[in-house]
């Protein structure tokens, strides 16, 4: 351990001495300094001749400043994170509103091309009826003419008067 870790052990101590008092022995003295003299692991056992200073966190030491900073920066991350999670979900939504608006469109276009459809087929449909009509007649108008025709040199062969 380096000397400023045993300085950051000062802000476990200070919440309440009591409870680290298994885990530590310690030692007052008459200016309110506490010494560390050993830790209480059962595998090693050492002297540790630093001292931890004052029981009262200091107002602003190098520790604190850059827990304070690294704080400071955790929650900054995690305000990005939480605002681009936020930002995603809202893109999210706007992508769903944007695919269900396209959904509705290409549905109503479908049914418009659906709708367009039935009546060009009726139209097709009416055009064959009379494209059919128009054979029929035609057929028919092609027999009355030969029928005529065939009435004619009946009447030109049987007519005592035509040379």
């Amino acid at each position: 351990m380096q000397p400023g870790e045993i300085e950051s052990l000062h802000y476990l101590l200070s919440s309440a001495p009591s409870l680290h008092s298994s885990q530590f022995n310690m030692s007052q003295d008459r200016t309110n300094r506490v010494h560390l003299n050993q830790f209480s692991n059962p595998f090693t056992k050492f002297q540790y001749p630093y001292q931890v200073q004052d029981m009262n966190p200091p107002p602003l030491s190098s520790n604190s400043t850059s827990d304070e900073a690294e704080d400071q920066q955790l929650s900054l991350i995690n305000e990005r994170k939480q605002r681009r999670m936020i930002s995603n979900r809202e893109s999210a939504r706007r992508s769903r509103m944007r695919k269900q608006k396209h959904l509705d469109e290409l549905c109503s276009q479908v049914l418009w091309l659906r709708n367009e459809n039935h009546q060009l087929i009726d139209k097709l449909n009416q055009a064959s009826e009379c494209h059919d009509r128009a054979l029929q007649e035609n057929a028919q108008l092609k027999e009355e003419a030969s029928e005529l025709r065939q009435m004619l040199r009946d009447f030109q062969l049987h007519n005592p008067y035509l040379p």
